[in-house]
């Protein structure tokens, strides 16, 4: 009894110091508090800035590739067939949520409400019927109401290919390059810095005329990354990783203007240093509904579990909120 009494109070003290750790950081580094590791997570798993749309395609039915404005989660959107096609997309976004877990903690959790603003410009040529070019722009800020000391920038230059495969069910190829810059508060100064490369494979299955599910499964591998500010503490390692993901999603037009999407991913982290593993299961699920052409108006939400070889880093976090997003096309 004594040795089980003993082992809840050291977990309850390791969780209670890492807590402390975080917050001490957030005091004492303003921009830099918020660690690297930290600060991709909450870009990663924050509801997304934009609604998910596509560019038209020459599948038959309206299939659509997936566009730069979609979550990074993998799915897609049954639209009708468009037949003129605009390659440049300006679009600007403003989630806001409450967040159960500001820091990614195992215990100790604290809650906030976030503002996150982005804003994005995408340019996707149409090479032929079934090849698409990519090259975009976007940058997200991240304002915390409470625990302002969180508060970063992300901001993020893409180029790749994506390639159509109709005759395997049109299966979509997607292959590109990712600069990801996060920045401290109320400045372009990185703390961290990661140039990655990420390949893709989804296939759709259209369920009826305004239903589809999409299985999809990619890689993000980091070529090179750097970082500065780490906390001076045992605990503090690289936040460079590799991601391995498969997910499923689904979507349903509801009606004219009103769609739903659901997405549920599962994706191991394999840290360059420190020998840590996590497994992050994440749900994603988002109600949109389109005012006009320009403007869409969003129910967003994300669950996300996470469980590492090292147990420290174990979290739960909810993200409930809402979004608001204009987009234009030419």
């Amino acid at each position: 009894m004594v040795a089980f009494v003993r082992s809840r109070i050291d977990r309850h003290l390791c969780g209670f110091v890492t807590t402390l750790c975080v917050l001490f950081v957030t005091s004492t580094n303003d921009g830099s508090a918020q660690t690297a590791n930290q600060a991709q997570l909450t870009r990663e798993q924050a509801p997304s800035a934009f609604p998910t749309t596509g560019p038209p395609s020459a599948v038959e039915g309206g299939n659509v590739a997936a566009a730069p404005g979609d979550a990074d989660l993998g799915e897609q959107q049954i639209l009708k067939r468009v037949e003129e096609y605009h390659p440049f997309t300006i679009s600007a976004g403003a989630p806001f949520y409450w967040t159960s877990n500001v820091a990614l903690t195992r215990s100790g959790e604290q809650s906030d409400f976030v503002v996150a603003p982005a804003a994005a410009a995408f340019y996707e040529p149409r090479i032929t019927s079934t090849w698409y070019g990519l090259i975009d722009v976007r940058e997200q800020l991240f304002y915390y109401d409470r625990f302002d000391g969180f508060d970063f920038g992300s901001f993020d230059f893409e180029v790749g290919l994506r390639y159509i495969v109709p005759q395997w069910h049109n299966l979509l190829l997607r292959v590109e390059y990712d600069y990801n810059r996060l920045t401290a508060k109320n400045s372009f100064a990185a703390f961290f810095q990661n140039h990655a490369f990420i390949v893709n494979a989804e296939i759709p299955f259209r369920l009826g005329r305004a239903q589809q599910l999409s299985l999809g499964a990619d890689a993000n591998i980091s070529a090179a990354a750097e970082e500065s500010g780490q906390p001076p503490n045992i605990n503090a390692i690289s936040a460079r990783r590799n991601d391995y993901g498969i997910y499923l999603g689904y979507s349903v037009i509801v009606a004219r203007s009103f769609f739903v999407n659901a997405v549920g991913r599962i994706v191991v982290r394999q840290y360059w240093e420190g020998g840590r593993d996590d497994l992050s299961e994440i749900l994603a699920l988002t109600a949109n509904y389109r005012v006009n052409k320009f403007l869409t108006v969003s129910a967003v939400s994300t669950l996300a579990a996470s469980q590492s070889n090292q147990s420290v880093f174990d979290y739960n976090v909810a993200n409930l909120g809402g979004a608001v997003a204009l987009s234009v096309k030419f």
